[in-house]
């Protein structure tokens, strides 16, 4: 992918306090290789590569005591306008519109019910290059213990409709975004913590998400929830070794 349009997930990062755990731990689950920024004031954030290609990011955290978190960044060709829509909607804006370096202009936002997320604006960095390739993001999934309020807002800030469709006990809602589904979102299966009312979380591709699995869990990490089968494939979730949450799914 050169381009990734407005509206679409294009990119994720990892924030985390262990930079260089995480920088020695997806590499060798994933593949990895990682370039770091030169410029000092970037903190040493590294950019991932898979086969020559950019696939994801990790930095240290924003703020001292941030937990460690993958975040979803969704494309658009304006951050401020977006940013404005959020605050219109009853979101919040947690960190305003600004321009890293000749890259891009991000901002962090917040939905109603807490769930993070950020926008990206490129310039010279278009986001991931490549997508739905094991060692790169194939999903993007909002957590939320309300899925009527987050209809709104989402369909006010980047136009989303929402398609639901059953899945066991659960309705399961995909984000259609023109001709394309781009995202999902179901209810907690189990009672989220106090710390974490909402959240979006990140899928990556692989082989085969049993090996995977048991290679995060070799490599110090948790198994969250065991792989199983879905209709999108054999889908686990882990925990790193410094505790941030992700998500793999081997494709059909």
């Amino acid at each position: 992918m050169s381009t990734v349009e407005p509206g679409t997930p294009c990119w994720a990062d990892l924030a985390t306090p262990d930079l260089a755990g995480a920088k020695r731990f997806y590499p060798q689950l994933f593949g990895w290789t990682g370039r770091v920024s030169p410029e000092p004031e970037a903190g040493g954030y590294t950019v991932f590569l898979k086969d020559g290609r950019t696939v994801a990011g990790a930095g240290p955290p924003a703020t001292p005591g941030q937990v460690p978190i993958w975040s979803t960044y969704v494309a658009t060709d304006d951050a401020d306008l977006v940013a404005t829509r959020v605050e219109s909607a009853g979101g919040q804006v947690v960190v305003t519109p600004f321009d890293v370096f000749d890259q891009g202009r991000m901002a962090v936002l917040a939905d109603p019910a807490g769930a993070v997320f950020s926008i990206w604006q490129p310039m010279a960095m278009p986001g991931a290059e490549l997508f739905n390739v094991p060692g790169a993001m194939c999903w993007n999934e909002l957590v939320t213990p309300d899925p009527e309020r987050a209809k709104e807002f989402y369909a006010l800030v980047f136009g989303w409709q929402a398609e639901e469709q059953p899945m066991g006990p659960i309705t399961y809602t995909g984000w259609r975004c023109g001709a394309r589904v781009v995202a999902g979102m179901m209810p907690p299966l189990e009672e989220l913590p106090a710390d974490l009312p909402a959240y979006w979380s990140v899928y990556f591709a692989v082989e085969d998400a049993d090996a995977t699995a048991a290679r995060a869990a070799e490599l110090g990490g948790t198994i969250l929830v065991p792989p199983s089968d879905s209709p999108a494939g054999r889908t686990a979730a882990l925990r790193d070794p410094y505790g941030a949450l992700f998500s793999i799914t081997a494709l059909p």
